[in-house]
């Protein structure tokens, strides 16, 4: 395990899980600039961990908060004193996104403004029932500054969007996933829940995963046509991988189990 000062991580090596752990409990990991830093440097450290002369060792991450609440969103204090222009809230949004292996956000406790962008800034979100989630932003005059609004819109639509970021109001968890914010909402399982998921992943083989993300990603970004060409400029280098030959030969031989190497 690897302590900063806002956040600690730790690597799994036999399930090639890390977790990540938002760690300002008394400001119900408030999204502070100290955070945002700890949240980079603590994935960074993670990736580090991962590197493996066999192979691909790091291939998905959990991200929570610590003490039952994932995040209440930006720090205000530090929000009210910076001047425009001056913040690095960017910064781990984007890192998240871009981070070359599957991101997990397991949301219990508040999940709010701030928050809630990092919990959609990663690939999956897996929340508890009492979990409350929103975009409050407009109850201080202003809006989501970290792409919240088009985070919705895109997992849901514009309206969703606009129903969570015009009223502020805290939904449920439920009700996220009836908006597909949430990809699942468990109860006491969620732990083990959200740590099956994350092996699940981690036993396929990372190459294809990577790619995939990018993908999924790219999707986003760009139209059909050029979506299909990135698609098929990340499927061809896969044909010449050791994983695909694993994969073939446990496609063609029942009683053979691949070991992917993310090579």
């Amino acid at each position: 395990m690897e302590e900063f000062e806002t956040v600690t991580a730790e690597f799994d090596a036999e399930t090639h899980v890390g977790h990540l752990t938002l760690n300002r409990p008394d400001a119900l990991n408030a999204l502070s600039d100290q955070l945002r830093r700890d949240v980079v440097s603590g994935l960074q450290w993670l990736e580090s961990q991962g590197e493996d002369d066999e192979g691909i060792a790091l291939r998905a991450v959990i991200v929570e908060g610590a003490d039952g609440n994932f995040c209440a969103g930006a720090d205000i204090t530090e929000f009210s004193d910076a001047a425009p222009g001056e913040t690095s809230e960017r910064q781990h949004y984007d890192f998240i996104r871009q981070f070359p292996v599957p991101v997990i956000a397991k949301i219990r406790g508040y999940c709010l403004g701030g928050g809630l962008e990092t919990a959609m800034s990663c690939d999956f979100r897996f929340a508890h029932e009492d979990a409350r989630l929103g975009l409050p932003e407009v109850n201080l005059g202003i809006i989501p500054g970290a792409g919240g609004v088009q985070f919705i819109s895109r997992l849901a639509n514009p309206s969703a969007a606009m129903e969570v970021a015009m009223t502020g109001d805290h939904i449920s968890a439920e009700r996220a996933h009836e908006l597909r914010i949430v990809n699942r909402v468990h109860s006491d399982d969620l732990d083990d829940a959200t740590q099956a998921f994350a092996e699940k992943i981690a036993a396929k083989p990372p190459l294809a995963i990577q790619a995939i993300k990018d993908a999924a990603r790219i999707s986003t970004e760009t139209g059909l046509d050029e979506g299909r060409k990135y698609d098929r400029r990340r499927f061809e280098p896969l044909l010449d991988t050791e994983d695909h030959e694993e994969g073939a030969r446990a496609f063609a031989e029942d009683d053979y189990t691949p070991e992917f190497e993310g090579r």
